[in-house]
Order: C-alpha cells, then structure tokens, then sequence
C-alpha cells in the first residue's frame, strides 16, 4: 500500500509559501509515495498546478480531500484545528508548528492521536543542517532586510563620484551577526555600502570581518571570556552592558540603516534600539526590525507597518521570508524532503521512524495521543528524554548565579584530592576533612568543569 503526502495552501496572513516544489514532488513520486496538492496551493511561489502534475502529483479541489488521504500533511504554518482533525489517527503533521505559541492547538493534536514534527525545533547539529529550517529562512530574510531598507532609503547605498560631485557611500549598521545577521553584512557590501554589525559572541567577530565589516564591540577581559568551550555566550555584568549601550548609542549617530535580528524562541524579542537612540538618529535613517512579530527589537515598531518616529522610518514587514516567496518556498520544500527521507524506507513507500534518533526526539511533539516533548509536557510521564535529564542533571543553580566563583571553589577542589584524597578513612580524626574529600569526590564524578560551563550556558 503506498504512502499518501498532502500538501495544502496556506491561509494565514502574509504567507505566500507552500511546503512542496515541483522538484521535490518528483523526488516523493520516486520514492514511491503519492502525493495531493492542494489546487493553487503553490501559485504565490510561482509553481503552477501544471508543474505539479507535470512532477507526477494529483490535484485536489480542496483542503478537505488532500486532508483525508494523508498519511503525512506537509504544511509551512499550522493549518486550522478544524483542517487538521480530518486527519487520521496516527497521520503526521510536519511544518513550522510555533509550539510556543499554539498551547491548546498541541492539547488537541495530542488528543486527536496526530503525530506532529515542528520543524523550527531541528536540532543544530551536522547531520540535521539539510533539515534547518531556520537558517535557510533566515538567509533569505537577511538579504530581503537589506532589499527593503535600500527601498526605503532616499539616498544611494555605493559611493558614487560623478562631474557634480560625490555621493557618499550608506553606512549599515546590523545588530546580531547570526545567519540572518551575517547574510545582511554581505549583501549590504556587494551594494557598497560601509558596514558594521555587533554581536554578544566573540566568535562573531572574525565572521562579521570575514564579510568585509568593522565589528563593535567592547573588547575587554570579560567578552573575551563570554563564550564557553561549547560556543555559547555568557550572560554580561551590568557594568558590561552598560559599556555596550553606550557605544551602541555613540555608533548610531552615524548610521543611515540599522538591521536588528535578535531573536529567542518562546520568548519576546530583546529590546535593543530605545525612543532616545531614535531622536538621536539622522533624518532619513531607516530601521528594519527582523524580529517585529514577537514585539521587535526596536521600541514603537508594528508587525506589518512602516511607521515614521523623529524623522527615522521604521519598517516592520511581517513573514519577510515570504516576501521571496519562490526561493524561500523552493529551500523550506527541500528541509521537509531530507526530513521525509530519514523517516520514509523508499524501498518499500512506508514510514520507518526511529523515535530514539536525535533529531526525531528534538522536534516531536505529540505521539501515542499525548505531549512528548520535553519543553511541552507536563506531568512525570512526558519529562525530558534520557539526554536531556543528564543535561539538567548537570547543571548547577549557583554556577548560574556566579560564574566567577564557581570557577574559584571548583579549582580549589581540585586541588585539594591531590592532599587529601589517599586520608579518606581516619574519618574519625577529621570529619571536616571527610566531608570535604566526599564532596571533592562526588564533583569529580558528576560535574566535570566543563560539562557545567556548557550545560549552565544552555540553560
């Protein structure tokens, strides 16, 4: 019997992706799977009915009958709760699911017994780069962000020498230099325009150099110690972000485009540009917030609005990878491909899961009618998987607290087994010294210094 994937056309507002290519429809067929699309569900990107059936997919005149014949449902949003419960029991939904942010719609896929994989949750790692979501979306938002401020900008981006004078060249400003940051750092310089960025990770400062831009930070002991063995930032004292803001402030003065793109999933955007750096802007300045649909990086900026404050444009286009629509689609159709052929024997057309596979745990959901997923669940049964238990199991609630100290008492520690250790059994003679090699001992097995960096920084 052969396996049924649906694709259906997206409804919510803004979007003008879909989760299937002509191409990776071909790809499906070959595999021996049949695939419903939903009729005109790809004519936004550009992909016409024609080119679907031309690719050896059959057209539905709706939702409802791509639903029923599902076995997998391939979505870019989630679609309506009334859409998904058409599914049948044990049928998988993949997508960009925004757990975060769709509480009871998780409640009722649990209980209608809908497998769900969220796409944004693919873990970062090798083998799942294919898989990833984010950062092919991000990419495309990067370039897209520098697209829409030369539109909005009067003026022009590369310097131009002409008989009646010289055009300076636009100074870019991009605050946050992951993938979508460093996309907009090397479009911004093919334009010609002079380019910064900033970012808390000092490994970013050889990628944003490596694009050609001056990275600004402030460089002391304490961001050169900000990142742990495993790459991930340390939280900064206030004296630090104190001395960051005001270089911030002193860098926008000059600025003629700013591009924020800090986010963090599950949570509100980080505030990073205030009323008071906007009065200090130029007239004609223009802002592009990224991350404008879960509250903005930049105060008074609306999701789906270009606003005007103090002479300085605020742009805030909702679902910016939308706004590539045909490249966006054709990139997020192959992450759901390569996420198929790991949970797909092509030999056969049959699902063959692996549930104790990384990154099949990393964006489960709901399966066998209940909450799987360890950010998700609640109650005993649904904790963290096995890997993610010894994760929290090693971290420590003062090393979060007082980094410093932490490394103080753990480098006396050991220190001191080289002492005390073989003086174990006159416990009598010594309790204090007892507890203290018992302690020393139970570290050492359990929170070796580096696991507790990286776990600590995680969290």
């Amino acid at each position: 019997m052969t396996l049924n994937i649906s694709v259906l056309k997206e409804k919510a507002a803004h979007e003008k992706r879909v989760a299937a290519s002509p191409d990776t429809v071909k790809k499906y067929t070959g595999m021996g799977c049949t695939v419903y699309i939903e009729t005109k569900a790809g004519e936004h990107a550009s992909f016409t009915d024609d080119m679907y059936k031309d690719a050896g997919a059959k057209i539905t005149s709706s939702a409802s009958e791509a639903v029923k014949k599902a076995d997998i449902l391939l979505c870019v949003q989630p679609p309506a709760d009334s859409v998904v419960s058409d599914l049948k029991k044990g049928a998988i939904l993949a997508g960009i699911l925004a757990p975060y942010d769709n509480e009871s719609s998780l409640k009722k896929w649990a209980k209608d017994g809908i497998i769900t994989l969220s796409m944004e949750l693919i873990p970062r790692i090798t083998r799942a780069q294919a898989m990833d979501v984010l950062s092919s979306q991000a990419n495309l938002a990067g370039y897209r962000a520098v697209l829409d401020a030369s539109a909005e900008f009067n003026r022009a981006f590369p310097m131009m020498m002409t008989a009646a004078g010289t055009v300076p060249p636009a100074r870019v400003f991009v605050m946050g230099a992951g993938v979508a940051g460093l996309q907009a750092i090397a479009t911004a310089k093919r334009l010609g325009a002079i380019v910064s960025a900033t970012d808390v990770r000092p490994a970013a400062k050889e990628q944003v150099e490596s694009l050609g831009g001056t990275f600004i930070a402030v460089e002391d002991e304490e961001f050169k110690q900000a990142e742990t063995a495993g790459g991930y930032a340390k939280e900064m004292s206030k004296e630090y972000q104190a001395k960051q803001q005001a270089l911030v402030e002193e860098t926008l003065l000059k600025q003629d485009i700013v591009i924020t793109t800090a986010l963090i999933p599950g949570r509100p955007a980080p505030k990073l540009i205030s009323e008071k750096m906007i009065k200090s802007m130029k007239p004609g300045s223009v802002i592009i917030d990224l991350a404008v649909e879960r509250g903005g990086n930049c105060a008074g900026a609306q999701a789906g609005k270009i606003i005007e404050k103090d002479g300085v444009k605020i742009v805030g286009h909702a679902n910016v990878p939308s706004r590539l629509a045909a490249s966006a689609a054709s990139l997020y159709s192959k992450n759901l491909q390569n996420l198929l052929g790991l949970i797909i024997d092509s030999e056969k057309a049959a699902l063959k899961i692996d549930w104790e596979d990384e990154i099949i745990k990393g964006i489960t959901l709901t399966k066998d009618g209940k909450l799987v997923h360890p950010n998700f669940s609640k109650g005993d049964e649904n904790k963290a998987t096995p890997a993610k238990a010894e994760k929290k199991g090693d971290s420590k609630p003062a090393a979060k607290k007082t980094p410093a100290k932490t490394t103080a008492k753990t480098t006396a520690v050991k220190k001191a087994p080289a002492k005390k250790a073989p003086a174990k059994k006159p416990a009598t003679k010594k309790p204090a010294a007892s507890k203290t090699a018992t302690k020393t001992a139970a570290t050492k097995k359990t929170a070796p210094k580096k696991a507790t960096d990286t776990s600590k920084k995680k969290a």
